[in-house]
C-alpha cells in the first residue's frame, strides 16, 4: 500500500492549521501531484482510494486516471476551533492526544483507530494487490505511529511529512499487520 500526503494547499501555503475544512491544491500543489504521475507510472496499481477531502481526491486525479473510492475514515484530524488558524497556534505532535478534544476537535487515537481500520478493510479486500490511498499529513502520521516504536516514528519523521509524501507499507494478509517499508519524499 502506498499511502501520499495531498500537494499543498492554499493553507499550506499560508501556514493555516487544515483538519476537516478544505483549500485548493496551489500551483505547487499541482506540480507535486503531477510529479507522482510520472512515479506511479512504474507500478501497477490496482485500486485506488483517498479521503472525501477536495484537496486529496484533486491530488488523486492528477496521479491517475483510474478510477477511485472515497472514504470518509481517511480524512485528516478534526482540529476544532483551531481550523483555519495560523500553525503557530499548534502545540507541539507529542502533545496532541486530546489537547484538541476540549475545543470541539478529535483525539489522535480516534485518528489513529479509524485509518488503521479503514486501511485494514481496503487491503482485506483487496488481496495480493497494489494500493493507492490519499490522505492527509495528521492522518498518515497517526497511522504510522500504529505501527512503529516511538523511536523508529521519530527517525522516519526526523524531517517532517511533507506533501505528497509517500509512506510505503506491506500488508500481511494472514495477521492483518502492516509493515513500514520506506517514507520517499523526493520523485
Amino acid at each position: 500500500m502506498y499511502l501520499v500526503r495531498h500537494g499543498q494547499t492554499r493553507f499550506n501555503a499560508l501556514r493555516k492549521i487544515q483538519g476537516v475544512c478544505d483549500s485548493p491544491l496551489t500551483e505547487k500543489g499541482i506540480k507535486q501531484a503531477t510529479a507522482l504521475r510520472k512515479y506511479f507510472e512504474k507500478i501497477k496499481i490496482d485500486n485506488c482510494y483517498c479521503s472525501t477531502s477536495e484537496r486529496t481526491s484533486d491530488t488523486l486525479e492528477l496521479i491517475t486516471k483510474q478510477p477511485y473510492t472515497r472514504l470518509k475514515q481517511l480524512k485528516e484530524m478534526d482540529f476544532g476551533l483551531f481550523e483555519g488558524e495560523s500553525e503557530n497556534l499548534n502545540p507541539a505532535r507529542e502533545r496532541y492526544n486530546n489537547f484538541f478534544v476540549d475545543y470541539g476537535g478529535e483525539a489522535a487515537e480516534h485518528v489513529e483507530k479509524r485509518m488503521v481500520e479503514c486501511c485494514t478493510k481496503i487491503m482485506e479486500q483487496t488481496e495480493n494487490q497494489q494500493v493507492l490511498v490519499v490522505s492527509h499529513g495528521g492522518a498518515c502520521t497517526n497511522f504510522l505511529n500504529h505501527w512503529t516504536t516511538d523511536s523508529e516514528m521519530a527517525e522516519i519523521l526526523k524531517n517532517g511529512v511533507g506533501n505528497c509524501n509517500i509512506f510505503e507499507y506491506e500488508f500481511d494478509q494472514m495477521t492483518k499487520k502492516f509493515k513500514f517499508v520506506d517514507l520517499i519524499t523526493e520523485v
